[in-house]
């Protein structure tokens, strides 16, 4: 089911062969074929679904064509999948032992994204990768021994496909933080001992190169999971303390910054005006937490004055602000006393 520009709509893969595979090897050429391709699934939309299966089935026997030809059926399908004439689902067929194994499926894949590139950006192929689920196994196109994100980044930024290796670092890293916040869940449920759940957690910090404002966030939100919270306002304050209270010192093992302190105070803004019942919590969370040495009174202040989120601006603002009054006051009186003493 393939025509060479200017040809006849035909079943006959020979025709494939002779048109596609015999046409000059550059992007201007296969150009002109997708526009045929794509012209004739728009008038004829009972040939889409068996033009996708008809490249689904090439991808398999790439091992039958010359390094030439795979580079333009490559070149081809990647301005048709920019196109949207065929579906990413295609790449399925592109983890077949066979080819992965010696190396054809990475070589056609280079290709293929390189075209795709070309004609898109790389937020629009990773929407198209998300949409059918292929944004977390371009790591099926290398063997097992080497199917790690280092060589995979290797490859594909050697290539030239550099937001390619950047785009499959960082869907790796979202894996690897919701891996992490799930055990951290699990660990705080089998309420194993704070100083373990810390060495478990700057371990993983060090392994997977996550920062300590992004550690404090998976910390905040997986403490806040692992409660039942009561729906009375009054309850859920008192409840809320004491979980936070026996928390205090994991949550100061990883403000240790003043930038993730601030991030854990708009984690804290976030939660209670995502949560109703929480609205009239955040002062009392904010002040304990200050009492247990794990927000400091410089990162409240600029909390204050500038970092806050808009989400229950008024209301949190106003709820902290007799405590920002003397914590204010509390540094005047401690610089007047410095002076004194000079």
């Amino acid at each position: 089911m393939f025509l060479a520009p200017g040809g006849t709509l035909s079943d006959d893969m020979t025709s494939t062969e002779f048109c596609l595979f015999k046409a000059q090897e550059d992007m201007e050429t296969m150009q002109a074929y997708a526009q045929v391709f794509n012209k004739l699934i728009r008038r004829y939309k009972y040939l889409e679904k068996g033009f996708e299966e008809e490249i689904k089935k090439l991808l398999l026997f790439l091992k039958g064509f010359t390094e030439s030809e795979r580079n333009k059926l490559a070149m081809l399908t990647g301005i048709l999948l920019a196109n949207g004439n065929i579906s990413a689902s295609i790449l399925n067929s592109l983890f077949n032992e066979n080819l992965v194994k010696e190396g054809v499926s990475a070589s056609f894949a280079v290709k293929l994204f390189k075209s795709w590139l070309s004609e898109k950006d790389i937020n629009s192929v990773a929407a198209n990768l998300r949409k059918v689920g292929m944004d977390n196994r371009l790591l099926e196109l290398f063997p097992a021994n080497k199917r790690s994100c280092e060589h995979f980044c290797k490859y594909f930024t050697d290539a030239g496909l550099k937001e390619l290796s950047d785009f499959v670092r960082n869907q790796q890293s979202i894996g690897a933080r919701k891996e992490l916040q799930k055990e951290l869940q699990e660990q705080m449920l089998r309420e194993e001992p704070i100083k373990d759940i810390i060495a478990y957690s700057r371990e993983e910090l060090k392994k997977n190169n996550i920062s300590e404002q992004t550690m404090i966030g998976l910390i905040w939100a997986s403490l806040m999971s692992t409660v039942e919270w009561n729906k009375k306002e009054e309850l859920v304050t008192e409840q809320a303390i004491k979980h936070l209270k026996q928390y205090s010192a994991l949550l100061s093992a990883f403000t240790t910054q003043g930038s993730s302190e601030v991030t854990l105070l708009l984690k804290i803004q976030e939660y209670c005006y995502d949560n109703i019942h929480f609205m009239k919590a955040f002062q009392k969370i904010v002040v304990l937490l200050y009492k247990a040495d794990v927000l400091s009174e410089g990162a409240i202040l600029r909390w204050y004055n500038e970092a806050h989120l808009a989400k229950g601006k008024s209301v949190f603002l106003e709820q902290m602000k007799a405590f920002v009054e003397w914590l204010k006051n509390a540094e005047e009186e401690s610089e007047s006393e410095e002076e004194e003493a000079d």
